[in-house]
């Protein structure tokens, strides 16, 4: 799902307006309140939690959501009078303003190697056996056959949640279904309002991490094929927290509160917001509180790139999931009158459009504000009837852009990227013959419209083609690192297909005209919304694997094995074909085959978060995300670069003259063969800064023994503010990779 911005200046007077407003009016608004009972205060019941909880509020109707599990305290609506009351009350420890999150929104199993004929993957049947996968998201279209429960066994006995739904809706593949968006603050409890999917957001995400195995998938009839989630065996349980593309930041905590609860072994949360401190972060709140728990959490970057610095979801303990592309193209061309041919992309592709010459209009063309971009009116005076449109990417969604043409008598429309959206393309369900081209092809065909004076171009269809390259390849949305909160930490972690995505839909997609085609029905979007479900669903068949491996060992499996080339040998490319660096990539795209099979990982106990939070925050901020009482100053402090974390960051000051190295210690733990040696070795550019690994082999003589190491980093200058490379462990049978990120600020 694509995510515009627009300009915060233009909405500066309506911000003033509402903080004014907040300032000087009772206007009740929605807080997330954080308390904590002193020592002899006994609550032993969530009854006595619910009961304390109301005894801060003038009336149970302010109550909305009671957080039991991954947070101490409750969200309620309250006037700037009854907020002072509240802060005055014993136990109050803070309150944030709630805030507004956005969405990040068949054939990724072949693309991930996960139906060789050989390897981990082959057999279906088992991927995320007896593993629970906790959705945060839109909802559930239930019918759909992505979520049968064919050959599935009943949920696991730990599992208390329950299906909102009317009926036997919910089977042995789709066990929980819950609304959060309706808790109306009636008490603190969600009315039971089955969580339907308006959006369609929900049913896609879900069926990409742990949808069934459905035939004669398709979306308009392209990519047509067999669709499977990841862990196909792996069951599903749906929070709902958002309506269309808006969640509410108390709803998100209420829902993995009741995840946790519930007992999810893997929640997945394709949501994300600005930057901010992780002690006013509800989402950073409560996946600490599951983490706690054993609960791998997996999280979207965010689709603000490919800005530098523009993630979401930045704390050590989420995997924090980045988007890529896959080598499959849903083919739109266009040729133009000269003869010059420019391959596109579209998910509509109408059979009953002839390929013929049409006139060829820039939309900018019209002089008006924003025309290029085709918003409404902008084409207002422009003859734009029977022709194809030029419209530029921006702004608005691209769909949106095609019915602008369509209703100003357009015949087909030619979107074409900005620089910053360089080579890649997406296929989308239009309402008219549309092909998005890169920005190249987009500048040779404006150059071609301002060179004669009667521009024609056609649109031809292709249909679906697969092997195209370069793939993966890292897309120009795909939010980028370093991290705002924890540059000590690298982030993003890990990338997985997000361009382009087929998965289940609960409705029909494309313009009214378009044939509705039988069997299920499916849609191709993109976003790290769509790459997140993938990596949760192979965190799912890991855990499956793995049981007893703590949510970090299931990360450092995935980052530690990850690719750093694509399908040609190649490294890792961008949006504009230049290679990525680590903050695009994060530690580089997904191997589901060699993440199972490690070999050592990096384990990080949830106690030495605290002491690395202690390195950042005062206690009382340090209490508000491990909901409970902390006393930093009885904490031994641990800096970001000793987290036991799979990659590494080193960050010098430039004005520095020290010549004293920095040492980064690291433990791995031995989840491979009981007799290995492992050997350091050392990728880092020449002539840049020395990096040395001590000591430079490992011996293990014992299931997951463990053994410590130091890295040694100096600060010597290079050409370059930031050095990039890799620590890798090598033995016989693996290989353990560490990104290298050495920063001069």
């Amino acid at each position: 799902m694509e995510i515009f911005k627009f300009s915060l200046l233009a909405l500066l007077p309506f911000l003033l307006l509402a903080d004014v407003a907040w300032a000087t009016g009772d206007d009740m608004r929605t807080f997330i309140v954080h308390v904590q009972p002193h020592e002899n205060h006994e609550l032993e019941t969530a009854d006595d939690r619910t009961a304390w909880y109301k005894s801060f509020l003038p009336q149970d109707g302010r109550l909305l959501h009671v957080y039991h599990h991954v947070a101490s305290g409750f969200a309620a609506r309250l006037s700037p009078r009854e907020l002072d009351e509240v802060s005055a009350m014993p136990g109050f420890v803070s309150a944030i303003p709630d805030q507004t999150y956005t969405l990040q929104t068949t054939h990724t199993p072949q693309f991930l190697g996960m139906n060789v004929q050989q390897g981990v993957w082959n057999d279906t049947s088992e991927r995320g056996a007896g593993v629970i996968i906790g959705l945060l998201d839109t909802g559930i279209f239930p019918e759909h056959p992505s979520f049968s429960d064919h050959g599935m066994p009943p949920p696991p006995v730990k599992w208390k949640g329950r299906c909102d739904f009317n009926g036997s809706v919910c089977n042995n593949k789709l066990i929980g279904a819950r609304d959060f968006t309706a808790a109306n603050g009636t008490s603190g409890t969600p009315s039971r309002v089955p969580p339907v999917d308006d959006a369609g957001h929900g049913t896609h995400t879900a069926s990409t991490a742990a949808g069934a195995v459905v035939p004669g998938a398709q979306a308009l009839g392209q990519a047509m094929g067999v669709a499977a989630g990841m862990a196909t065996r792996a069951h599903v349980a749906m929070y709902k927290v958002c309506l269309e593309t808006d969640c509410a930041g108390s709803d998100i905590l209420a829902g993995v509160d009741a995840a946790v609860a519930d007992g999810c072994d893997i929640i997945s949360m394709s949501i994300g917001g600005p930057s901010v401190p992780f002690h006013q972060d509800p989402i950073a709140i409560g996946t600490f509180g599951a983490i706690e728990k054993g609960v791998f959490v997996s999280m979207a970057a965010g689709n603000s790139g490919p800005n530098a610095r523009s993630l979401s979801n930045e704390a050590p303990w989420m995997l924090t999931v980045a988007a890529s592309t896959m080598d499959r193209s849903i083919r739109a061309t266009v040729r133009l009158g000269n003869g010059l041919y420019f391959h596109g992309e579209s998910a509509y592709q109408p059979k009953d459009s002839a390929a013929v010459f049409y006139p060829l209009v820039y939309s900018g063309a019209s002089g008006k504000p924003f025309a290029e971009y085709c918003v409404n009116g902008s084409l207002d005076g422009l003859d734009v009837k029977g022709k194809i449109v030029l419209c530029e990417f921006g702004l608005i969604p691209t769909i949106f852009k095609g019915a602008v043409v369509q209703s100003a008598g357009g015949a087909g429309m030619i979107l074409m990227n900005q620089f910053p959206q360089g080579y890649d393309t997406l296929a989308e369900a239009h309402v008219l013959p549309v092909s998005h081209v890169d920005y190249a092809a987009g500048s040779a065909i404006k150059s071609y419209i301002n060179s004669t004076a009667n521009p024609t171009a056609q649109i031809y269809f292709r249909g679906t083609v697969l092997g195209t390259s370069p793939a993966p390849s890292i897309v120009f949305f795909s939010s980028r690192g370093p991290s705002h909160q924890n540059p000590g930490i690298l982030k993003p972690d890990i990338t997985g297909p997000g361009v382009n995505v087929l998965a289940a839909w609960p409705f029909q997609v494309g313009p009214p005209s378009a044939p509705a085609l039988p069997g299920p029905t499916f849609n191709i979007i993109s976003g790290t919304s769509m790459s997140t479900p993938h990596l949760s669903g192979i965190a799912a068949f890991i855990k499956s694997k793995h049981p007893d491996w703590s949510p970090s060992a299931i990360k450092s499996a995935i980052m530690t094995t990850a690719d750093i080339d694509d399908r040609s040998g190649i490294p890792l490319l961008d949006e504009q074909h230049s290679p990525a660096n680590i903050f695009a990539t994060g530690a580089g795209h997904v191997n589901p085959e060699k993440a199972a099979n490690p070999g050592l990982v990096y384990d990080i106990a949830p106690g030495n978060y605290i002491g690395y939070l202690c390195g950042m925050y005062t206690s009382q901020e340090v209490s508000v995300i491990a909901s409970r009482p902390v006393n930093c100053s009885a904490i031994t402090v641990i800096p970001d670069r000793m987290l036991n974390y799979p990659s590494i960051s080193v960050i010098f000051p430039a004005a520095s003259n020290s010549t004293m190295p920095v040492i980064v210690r690291r433990v791995v733990k031995n989840v491979g063969e009981v007799q290995s040696s492992y050997y350091a070795a050392v990728d880092m550019p020449e002539s840049s800064v020395p990096v040395v690994v001590y000591p430079d082999r490992l011996e293990f003589t014992e299931a997951n023994q463990e053994k410590s190491f130091v890295v040694l980093v100096w600060p010597r200058q290079s050409d370059t503010r930031v050095v990039q490379g890799a620590l890798r462990w090598v033995s016989e049978t693996h290989t353990v990779r560490s990104p290298i990120s050495v920063t001069f600020v």
